[in-house]
């Protein structure tokens, strides 16, 4: 093998090993960044059962940070919720809304943690978590809530039993439609 050819494989392999350390990173970043969304949202898969009565049941796991965090849907597309009994409507960010292409109606005055924020009334046709769907929803678009978290508020929660037992939550439907 003459100097040139020895050149050329040394190159080709420090180019398999930089590749190799490049792979291995690429892989350990998706790792933990499935790693820290489960974190945050445990219920990207909904779990639902039908009890010993018959009725549906979701079963909701509380995330590290004490909330209950899922994947559902809002008018068939798939959006992310936190469940929160402190808001009155369903509160949508204003990105959100504009993706799930929701319509602004009258501007409303809310009283927050964080102070008087402005938002819009709109309704939701359809609010979903697994199988328990609530439909004609009130709900408020706010341009000021950050994120892709929707917040469940009680005009959805109001019409589902839900019972919290240790880490878990558990939504059923009033009835069965």
């Amino acid at each position: 093998m003459n100097n040139s050819e020895q050149h050329a494989n040394r190159r080709i392999g420090k180019w398999m090993i930089f590749s190799a350390w490049l792979l291995g990173f690429a892989m350990l970043l998706w790792y933990f960044n499935f790693f820290l969304d489960n974190e945050q949202n445990p219920n990207q898969s909904v779990y639902s059962r039908i009890d010993e009565t018959g009725k549906t049941e979701v079963i909701l796991k509380r995330n590290r940070y004490g909330h209950y965090v899922s994947n559902g849907k809002i008018n068939d597309k798939i959006v992310q919720f936190m469940l929160d009994t402190g808001a009155t409507d369903v509160a949508i960010p204003g990105r959100v809304a504009e993706e799930l292409a929701l319509r602004r109606g009258p501007e409303k005055k809310y009283r927050t943690a964080n102070g008087m924020v402005t938002a819009y009334s709109t309704v939701l046709d359809s609010v979903s978590i697994g199988p328990i769907e609530v439909r004609d929803v009130r709900a408020s678009i706010n341009p000021a809530l950050k994120g892709k978290e929707i917040l469940l508020g009680m005009s959805v929660l109001k019409r589902i039993e839900f019972t919290q037992r240790g880490d878990t939550l558990i939504l059923r439907p009033f009835s069965d439609h």
